[in-house]
């Protein structure tokens, strides 16, 4: 019994150590230039073990961009949950700037990968993120036609809402450096945050 409760959770362990290694490591080195040596020696693992959990470089990068695009896709769970669309992109905007701060090396990686051309995750972007898209403009459509937003093109909401919050993962170096190299603390975060919210609700809510 004790057995076979154990193996799960070594295995688990194993797997996040990692992908977390692998973060780090693309993150560093993109795609091309890092190798599953250099993964096994941040992860503290021997090389054989990465490639027991993940056989390819090519299946570990993909593991660790689904997991971000996976916690993306999850902050937008208002849609489903709220009838109000303040409410609901209230939610998903803050979801996302903590997702920025919580885990920002994923963010560098997916828009590393989007510059190249998406050459590895094509395939994410024509199924997972299209149908979510798809399913998402239904709903702003649906609260433009009640007359609780301005008629604006959901896609281009979605791209700024992206672009905005993603900037403090991607640009963290840029912004701790306007901020005298301190970054932005707890407080000032908050703050941000909060206004990002109001500046982007401000401009499409009636």
């Amino acid at each position: 019994m004790d057995q076979s409760t154990a193996k799960p959770s070594i295995r688990e362990g194993n797997e996040r150590a990692i992908l977390a290694a692998a973060e780090a490591v693309f993150a560093e080195q993109g795609f091309g230039g890092a190798t599953m040596a250099a993964i096994a020696a941040r992860a503290g693992v021997p090389k054989p073990n990465v490639h027991y959990y993940f056989p390819t470089k090519a299946g570990l990068y993909r593991a660790v961009v689904e997991q971000v695009l996976t916690a993306w896709l999850d902050a937008a769970h208002a849609f489903d949950t709220s009838a109000d669309p303040v409410e609901a992109l209230t939610t998903y905007i803050e979801a996302k700037m903590d997702l920025a701060r919580e885990m920002p090396l994923g963010s560098r990686i997916w828009a590393s990968e989007i510059l190249r051309g998406a050459p590895v995750i094509q395939d994410f972007l024509d199924t997972t993120l299209t149908q979510w898209v798809r399913s998402r403009e239904k709903v702003v459509k649906r609260w433009i036609a009640e007359g609780r937003l301005k008629p604006i093109e959901p896609k281009v909401l979605f791209y700024m809402i992206w672009a905005t919050t993603q900037h403090y993962a991607n640009a963290a170096h840029e912004i701790a450096t306007l901020e005298k190299g301190g970054g932005l603390d707890d407080e000032a975060f908050q703050r941000a945050k909060t206004q990002v919210v109001e500046i982007i609700l401000g401009g499409v809510t009636k």
